[in-house]
């Protein structure tokens, strides 16, 4: 018996001996940014269910009856489903003809037009209804200016400050979801059906409506359901246009209960109904996409041909430029004219010329130069840490690094049904009380800018590591190298394109963020997006144009240098 005892002690032995130089000392660092991920996410979701259900006695259900019973909550919880149904719709509309315009036929011009939906999407919502109240503003809004000089009429052509008003600016802004979904799909779809339809006599319309609009209908679905989410947490538009005309919506309903005194019950039990809303449609729009399918079959034979609009390419391309100019020609020219105008309503000639308006933004303003310095540290410092944390995340998922590795996943891309005030009130809640005090610092929006931008540097990592195969970290691995050095020698010069991508696309995120920023900032904190929110309350209307200005310029410098590095690396490797 002893002997055997012995031989069995023995055999552990050289287990463990084994196990020891098998094991991969970078498995900590692995499991530790798995843990980090994991608490992220789940803290702030934590205290708001938490918040919600329990008051002074315990455990009470008496702030969701509130939120459900109380007319004035009700009324902006329906204002919200309207209003973002409504975006929905013409989001798709919009965005899905000029995909389809933009990928299947001749029109000209498909580079510039590319690119400017490119500017609508980089262009914070809050600033374009910011830029449309100078434009429709029913007073000295330029275009009722016009109308008013045109007709002699006294009346107002538009009012920007209505329901209509606040759906068409969050739609011009909302649609590019849905062109980017369609169009991708667009590209891919072989002619060969819309061919054999026209052999058989089917008109343009017909073969349209019979065998395009199936193939792209789960892109139309997706585009509808992301511009529904884009529009659902939504803060500055609805602050900006709806406010004035007494228009609630679940966001700004929310921000309401920041005012003092505060009521982190009511905003938890409001926050509840939005995050479910959000996560019931994105698990819909998966079972719908996963049951709704169509492909098609040709591979490297498949041609697309291109429908020829013939005497049409005139008219169709002026509509084009016509929607386009409504989220970014005028917008941004009205911008440009009141940072450079003494009086924005008023022609500007030199005598209405002026660079007052840049010393008193960037010199003067008191909030304006530690804003701007807030902005762009939280921006390189949420954009370094963040590509760092989703590299890690995304080379576990994709290696499998240890077992359970790839519900990691879920946990990177949950921000995205996180509407971002939702999560500020979470980390409001988490953070405003020990054991971590973080309000009151830069921490906490950098700890929520991290949070929310976390799905669009994993998204990019991940498809970034999906086409990099491993022999390579092998042989490193065979010669001795841990899978952390692998990453660093190998698999991440590899990715470097992909990765200087995913910091810039965060970086940006994290420069036109509104709704988080605005209920977790401090007087020593303010970033440029509450500084121009801000502004916009003293009236300071100059002095918004330039910092959106400012901010419009060093988004597109960020995507103009992504463009340089993605196509030198092309270049590169055709070489």
């Amino acid at each position: 018996m002893p002997v055997v005892e012995t031989d069995s002690l023995a055999g552990a032995r050289t287990e463990r001996r084994l196990a020891l130089k098998t094991f991969d000392p970078s498995l900590l660092v692995w499991i530790g940014a798995a843990v980090f991920l994991i608490l992220l996410m789940i803290f702030p979701l934590g205290a708001i269910f938490t918040a919600s259900l329990r008051d002074q006695a315990g455990v009470t259900f008496r702030h969701y009856i509130e939120v459900f019973t109380n007319r004035s909550f009700l009324t902006a919880i329906w204002n919200t489903v309207l209003i973002s149904f409504w975006v929905g719709v013409i989001a798709v509309v919009v965005g899905g003809l000029l995909a389809w315009l933009v990928s299947r036929t001749d029109l000209p011009w498909k580079k510039t037009i590319r690119a400017l939906v490119m500017a609508s999407f980089v262009t914070p919502p809050f600033l374009g209804a910011f830029a449309w109240t100078l434009l429709a503003g029913p007073n000295a809004g330029m275009l009722n200016q016009v109308y008013r000089s045109v007709t002699g009429s006294e009346a107002a052509l538009f009012n920007i400050f209505t329901m209509q008003g606040l759906i068409f600016v969050m739609a011009l802004y909302s649609f590019p979801y849905a062109f980017s979904l369609v169009a991708n799909v667009c590209d891919l779809i072989s002619s060969d059906l819309e061919d054999a339809a026209v052999i058989l006599g089917a008109k343009k319309i017909r073969t349209a409506w019979t065998i395009t609009l199936p193939l792209a209908l789960p892109a139309l679905v997706s585009g509808f359901i992301i511009a529904f989410l884009h529009s659902l947490s939504l803060f500055g538009a609805p602050a900006i246009l709806g406010l004035p005309a007494g228009i609630h919506t679940i966001t700004t309903q929310i921000w309401t209960f920041f005012h003092y005194p505060p009521r982190l019950d009511l905003a938890a039990a409001f926050s509840i109904p939005l995050l479910l809303a959000t996560m019931l449609l994105i698990a819909l729009q998966k079972r719908i996409l996963g049951r709704r399918g169509f492909s098609t079959v040709g591979g490297k034979g498949g041609q697309r041909r291109l429908v020829k609009l013939s005497w049409a390419r005139l008219p169709v391309l002026v509509l084009v430029l016509g929607i386009l100019a409504l989220s970014v020609f005028l917008p941004y020219w009205i911008l440009l004219k009141a940072a450079f105008s003494k009086a924005w309503a008023m022609p500007l000639d030199w005598g209405n010329f002026t660079w007052n308006n840049f010393n008193f933004a960037l010199f003067q303003y008191s909030d304006t130069r530690a804003a701007i310095v807030n902005t762009f540290k939280l921006g390189v410092l949420t954009a370094t840490v963040g590509t760092v944390l989703a590299t890690l995340i995304a080379y576990i998922t994709n290696r499998n690094v240890f077992p359970g590795a790839r519900y990691l996943s879920f946990f990177a891309l949950a921000p995205l049904v996180i509407p971002g005030i939702v999560l500020a009130v979470g980390l409001f809640i988490v953070y405003a009380q020990p054991p971590v005090v973080l309000y009151g610092t830069i921490w906490i929006l950098f700890v929520a800018y991290l949070t929310k931008e976390m799905p669009v540097g994993f998204s990019q990592a991940e498809s970034t590591f999906k086409s990099i195969h491993t022999e390579l970290e092998d042989a490193s691995r065979i010669i001795g190298a841990n899978r952390l050095r692998s990453l660093k020698d190998i698999t991440a010069p590899l990715a470097k394109s992909g990765l200087i991508a995913a910091w810039c696309f965060i970086f940006i995120g994290v420069i036109r963020e509104l709704s988080v920023s605005i209920l977790l900032f401090a007087p020593s904190s303010k970033v440029v997006s509450v500084v121009i929110f801000d502004l916009k309350e003293e009236g300071q209307i100059g002095a918004i144009a330039v910092l959106g200005i400012l901010m419009l310029a060093v988004s597109f410098v960020i995507i103009l240098a992504v463009r340089w590095i993605l196509d030198r690396d092309v270049v590169a490797t055709r070489e």
